[in-house]
C-alpha cells in the first residue's frame, strides 16, 4: 500500500530503499517560490539507527503491513533468543542481532515482536519503557559523597548489563531501568 507524505504521523512505519523505518518526527517545510518538502527523522527497525531524510511534498511512500504481537522472553541460546506467544504459547526464535538491547531482557519479560505480516518475518522487538532488574554488584557508597546529587557509581545488574546508579543503591536492590536510554530511573525496593 502506498501513501503520500501528507499522511505522515509520528510512529508510522514506512519502507525506504527496501528497509523498514519508523517515523520518529517530521515537519512540513514551505519556502516562498520553492516546492514544499517534508523533513523526517527515521529509525531503522532492524538496526535502531536514526537517519534524516527529505521527501518532496506529496511524494508516494510504501507502507508495510506490520503486526505487533505479545511475547514472553524465555532464554538466549547462542545467536538466537527464544520467545513464547503470550496467548497461544507458540514458541519462536529470533536472531539476537535484531535486539540490540538484549541485556535488558530477563526471563518472563513481556515484549512486543513486530512482524512483516506478508512474510511472517520478525523485524524487531519492542521492550517496555521500564524494566525492573536486581543489582548484583556495585561499589559501596563513600560517606561524604552524598552531598552532590549527581554522583554516580557503576553497578552490574542480573542480566549482565552495567550502568551508572546513584550512591545510595546497594547490592540486592531492585531498580527501574529506562529502556529508551538504558539508564537508571529509580530504586523500586531494597
Amino acid at each position: 500500500m502506498a501513501i503520500t507524505t501528507n499522511d505522515f504521523y509520528n510512529g508510522m512505519n514506512i519502507i525506504l530503499n527496501n528497509e523498514y523505518y519508523t517515523i520518529v518526527e517530521f515537519s512540513h517545510v514551505k519556502i516562498a517560490n520553492r516546492q514544499a518538502y517534508v523533513k523526517a527523522k527515521l529509525k531503522n527497525l532492524k538496526t535502531g539507527r536514526i537517519i534524516e531524510q527529505t521527501f518532496n511534498a506529496g511524494e508516494k511512500i510504501e507502507v508495510p503491513n506490520l503486526e505487533r504481537r505479545p511475547y514472553l522472553f524465555l532464554y538466549e541460546d547462542g545467536d538466537n533468543l527464544y520467545f513464547m506467544h503470550a496467548e497461544s504459547y507458540e514458541q519462536i526464535s529470533v536472531p539476537s542481532f535484531l535486539i540490540p538491547e538484549k541485556k535488558l531482557l530477563k526471563e518472563n519479560l513481556e515484549v512486543y515482536i513486530v512482524f512483516d505480516s506478508d512474510t511472517e518475518t520478525p523485524l524487531t522487538c519492542e521492550l517496555p519503557t521500564f524494566v525492573e532488574l536486581k543489582v548484583i554488584s556495585t561499589e559501596p557508597g563513600v560517606k561524604g559523597d552524598t552531598a552532590a546529587s549527581t554522583v554516580m557509581k557503576n553497578a552490574v545488574l542480573e542480566t549482565g548489563l552495567e550502568i551508572k546508579v546513584p550512591l545510595f543503591v546497594e547490592e540486592g536492590d531492585i531498580i527501574k531501568v529506562d529502556t529508551r536510554e538504558i539508564k537508571y530511573s529509580e530504586r523500586v525496593r531494597k
